[in-house]
Order: C-alpha cells, then sequence, then structure tokens
C-alpha cells in the first residue's frame, strides 16, 4: 500500500491511517481484495459512512460483494468500467489522425492504456504489442480469476479462445471445451453460467439473433479478440510464434472489428438497439423494440463503384434507413446514405446525442 506521497505502508500502519482520518478524507484502494478479512468486518461495522473508492479486477471478488453472507454488501455502489466511448475516441483522435488511420486507431485506442504507448501505424504497432507484450497480457488478464480458480479460469479462457476463433452462439462453444476436455459433456447449458459472467464483466457482449432465441457471443475489447485468437490458434504465450504471424493475424481481423466500432457507435448515436440478422447477414441491424429501423454494410479497404451499387441494391430491400460506411469518398445512391470518416466526424461534432442523418 501507497500513501499520499507514494510511500510504502504496512497493513497495520495503513489500519492505523485509516481509523484515524476516515471519513473525513476520501480514501481510494487499488487491489482492494487482496486486503484481510478483518478489514471487510471492519467496514460492515462501520457502515456507509465517508468516501472509500475499492479498485478490484479480480472476478470471484466482484461476485462475493454481492452475496448475500458478504460483510460488504450494500456498503458500495459497483462500477463496471468499461472501454472508452466510440465517438469520445473518434473526436479525440481526429486532432492527430485522418481518415482510415484514425478509425484503425479509434478501434484499439479505446483501450486507454494504449494510447500513450502509441505510435506508427495501428497495424504494426499492434503487431509489435502483442509480440511483445504476450507475456504481460496474459498475466493482465490472469489477475481476474484468483487462485482458487484455477480450473474455472481454464473453462472462461476456453470460451474467451473459442468466441475469438469464430464459435460464437452457446452451442459451438460448448462443443469446442468439450473437444478440450473441458466440460464433461457437450451441453450448452452447463456453460450458461460462465457466458453470463463474462458478459456481466463486460469481456464479452451478447447480441440477439433476430427471429430466433438465440444470442451471438463477440469480444468486447478488439485488443483481447486478437490476443486470444493468438492464444488458441498458435499458443503465442507458451512457444514461440513468428512476428510475421502475429501481424497476418491483426491484417486478418481488422475489417472485422472495424465493422463492429462501427455497429456499436451507430447504436449510440441512433439509441437503438443492435440485433444479428442472418439471411441476409448484415454489418449492421438496428432496432427500436421490434421494428428493425436502420441497415448497414461497412466497406473497408479499396471498394468500386459496381460493389457499391450491389450493396445499395441489397440494403434497399428492408424497410429502414440504409447506410454505407467506407474510408473516403463515396457516391449518391438512390434511397442509401453513403459515410466516409469525414461525414461521420462532421455527424459527431454537431451533435452528440441522436442525429437526424
Amino acid at each position: 500500500m501507497l500513501d499520499e506521497e507514494g510511500r510504502e505502508l504496512s497493513y497495520p500502519t495503513f489500519l492505523e491511517i485509516f481509523r484515524r482520518e476516515f471519513p473525513e478524507k476520501c480514501f481510494v484502494i487499488d487491489e482492494f481484495q487482496r486486503l484481510p478479512q478483518d478489514f471487510f468486518d471492519f467496514l460492515h461495522q462501520m457502515g456507509i459512512k465517508g468516501r472509500l473508492i475499492a479498485i478490484t479486477s479480480a472476478l470471484s471478488f466482484s461476485k462475493k460483494m454481492l452475496d448475500s453472507s458478504s460483510p460488504l454488501l450494500g456498503l458500495f455502489s459497483i462500477l463496471s468500467l468499461g472501454l472508452i466511448d466510440e465517438r469520445d475516441i473518434l473526436l479525440g483522435l481526429s486532432k492527430e489522425l485522418k481518415g482510415k488511420e484514425l478509425v484503425e486507431a479509434a478501434v484499439y485506442l479505446r483501450e486507454p492504456w494504449l494510447i500513450p504507448r502509441f505510435e506508427g501505424k495501428t497495424v504494426e504497432f499492434l503487431s509489435s504489442l502483442l509480440y511483445e507484450q504476450r507475456g504481460a497480457i496474459k498475466a493482465l488478464i490472469g489477475e481476474i480469476f484468483t487462485e482458487e480458480e484455477r480450473e474455472l479460469s481454464l473453462v472462461y479462457q476456453g470460451i474467451l479462445e473459442a468466441v475469438a476463433m469464430g464459435k460464437r452462439v452457446s452451442t459451438e462453444i460448448s462443443s469446442h471445451l468439450y473437444s478440450l476436455g473441458l466440460l464433461p459433456k457437450d451441453n450448452p447449458g452447463v456453460i450458461q453460467r460462465y457466458l453470463d459472467v463474462l458478459v456481466e464483466t463486460n469481456l464479452l457482449e451478447k447480441i440477439p439473433v433476430y427471429g430466433s432465441k438465440k444470442f451471438v457471443y463477440k469480444h468486447v475489447s478488439p485488443l483481447l479478440d486478437l490476443h486470444f485468437y493468438l492464444e488458441g490458434k498458435y499458443s503465442y504465450t507458451e512457444t514461440e510464434v513468428p512476428e510475421q504471424f502475429v501481424l497476418q493475424v491483426v491484417q486478418q481481423k481488422l475489417p472485422l472489428h472495424v465493422e463492429e466500432f462501427f455497429f456499436s457507435l451507430f447504436s449510440k448515436l441512433f439509441g437503438l438497439r443492435k440485433m444479428i440478422i442472418e439471411e441476409p447477414p448484415l454489418d449492421i441491424a438496428l432496432f427500436e423494440f421490434k421494428r428493425l429501423k436502420v441497415v448497414g454494410e461497412v466497406k473497408w479497404g479499396k471498394v468500386e463503384k459496381e460493389e457499391l451499387l450491389k450493396i445499395a441494391e441489397r440494403l434497399r430491400k428492408f424497410d429502414a434507413e440504409r447506410y454505407i460506411v467506407i474510408p473516403e469518398g463515396g457516391i449518391e445512391l438512390e434511397g442509401v446514405k453513403v459515410l466516409d470518416v469525414r461525414g461521420i466526424l462532421e455527424i459527431l461534432k454537431s451533435a452528440l446525442t441522436r442525429p437526424t442523418f
């Protein structure tokens, strides 16, 4: 533990200071789960007083705080910190980056800890980071699970790897874990509680599939999607993998991550619910209750006029507002709006609430 001047404190010294100065002063305690049980009992006896900010990365501890037997139950308001909002990161980075490179950097720099490290081009930066820091990234993720959850952590890791490798519904994920020997039987119901925990902790996103009872699971963080794909395919934290392999994975995954970035961005701009339309497949499908309101496609890379015309023809089959997102330029299309990065930035700058496109 550190005091206000950065000096390390023993637990008895910390407890003495805490007893003396709380609740007059606000305390911020990182890795809160490492404190002994008697401190939690002490807080329970004190009740709700003052301002105490407890930070924890341990999945099990955050769950225990909500358990009916926890001495901390009711003392804290639980706040889960996610990634930077797509709108904020685009506007913030637009002062330094432009066009295609702006969006590609924004997709990954939603992870705040990457921002001070970022330099050069996004693909090369990510490839080097994942290659050089693969052990550190694994260690950071490992802190989510406590020692007594070792077996459970293998199941969680198996799920995260399966999702990264494209197995995005519970039946596919269950079959993958069973093939690895992580489940006693191939039963999607067995893993549902694990999936729910990963969604609750903002590691996975759960999106309903239109016209069915299925859900699609996706990584919230594109950086972790890359990490778990590399881990599942190459075991890259355990074996020596050429950096070129990492570069190829980043290049392969980038268009998908850009699509998911705009899917979430449009959802926030319109204030509409994301859903998956499987047939015909769409990059963007937004609903108001059960009514389809917005559809769209993202074409990230060089795109010819003929291809845009074909996409527009497919989108016109839907009774909804229709958009095509491209890096730059564009053409006028009947019944479909083509937006490039510059156009999206103009929308963001004019209004951060639901716009009228």
